[in-house]
């Protein structure tokens, strides 16, 4: 399936970039320097410190519970593909600054599916659950994470929607949720999942989120989880159907070549993925091109000769 530019540039997202080491002020002053914004001291709630740019949209820079000392959460605005860069700027500045990424630090992209039907959240839900293994090996997702804040995928939830025939987002909605105490509530616990559907129902968002990034200072790495996020939901909204048979099981041996053909089904092809490739790429054994090594004999040869 190919994507087009022009789905990409107009599919929305935003980001929340979580950091120690640098206050929320330092962080606000450090993005109204890169946007050309004015920042401003709103001492309410977690919205502490506001940025707003030149064009009206507006930055929040606010505190998290889950961080320790010094630190800030900085949540962009909504954005298109067209400010990648901006972004990217925004994260060097900040790196720059003092912010610090460890295994406290998370990086969550929220990508806009206002437009979406029941069918494109079925399908998205089965495309993630499918591949889920190997997307959390790719993005080096931390085990702690996975243990908290970044849940699998329930199988449970798979197969309810699995067996909808004419599903509505009320009946999706119900299955997420499984009977939760809690589902209006913001922070609702069916949220803390790698693929967290919880604003589709609530807060007026209209987003599915992706909260199994790690947090980084690494621009490309920003730009990388951003263009997956796209990609994954594109696919979801264009494909007839998708199938969560078969969960893909993650191998060692021919890691980096499932991930290429599952990036190439995305269509991340050409020099406009180039930088989410390699990033992806870089945690993962195997190689890219082979499925289980090389069948030139290459690989025996140069074992051979030592």
């Amino acid at each position: 399936m190919t994507i087009t530019e022009a789905e990409m540039a107009s599919r929305t997202f935003g980001c929340e970039l979580e950091y120690e080491g640098i206050s929320q002020e330092r962080a606000a002053k450090t993005v109204a320097e890169v946007t050309g914004g004015t920042a401003r001291f709103e001492g309410y709630h977690l919205h502490n410190w506001t940025v707003t740019m030149p064009d009206g949209r507006k930055w929040q820079v606010v505190s998290d519970g889950s961080l320790c000392g010094t630190s800030a959460e900085v949540v962009t605005p909504i954005m298109t593909v067209a400010d990648l860069e901006t972004l990217q700027q925004v994260v060097r500045a900040l790196r720059r600054k003092g912010a610090k990424a460890n295994s406290r630090t998370g990086l969550h992209v929220h990508v806009g599916a206002a437009d979406f039907t029941a069918e494109n959240v079925k399908n998205l839900v089965k495309t993630f659950y499918k591949q889920e293994e190997l997307i959390l090996k790719a993005a080096g997702t931390l085990q702690s994470r996975i243990d908290s804040y970044t849940r699998k995928t329930d199988h449970g939830f798979v197969d309810k929607i699995c067996a909808m025939r004419n599903p509505t987002m009320a009946k999706i909605g119900d299955a997420y949720y499984g009977g939760c105490y809690d589902r209006h509530s913001h922070y609702c616990r069916a949220r803390y999942r790698a693929l967290n559907l919880h604003n589709l129902w609530n807060g007026g968002k209209h987003t599915v989120e992706y909260r199994f990034f790690n947090g980084t200072t690494h621009a490309g790495e920003v730009k990388t989880a951003v263009q997956l996020a796209l990609l994954i939901a594109l696919r979801a909204k264009n494909a007839k159907a998708s199938s969560a048979k078969n969960p893909r099981p993650y191998s060692e041996a021919s890691a980096k070549y499932d991930l290429r053909v599952f990036l190439l089904r995305l269509g991340a092809n050409g020099n406009l993925f180039k930088t989410m490739r390699h990033h992806l790429c870089k945690n993962l054994p195997g190689s890219a091109a082979w499925k289980d090594g090389r069948h030139d004999g290459r690989n025996a040869r140069t074992e051979a000769n030592g």
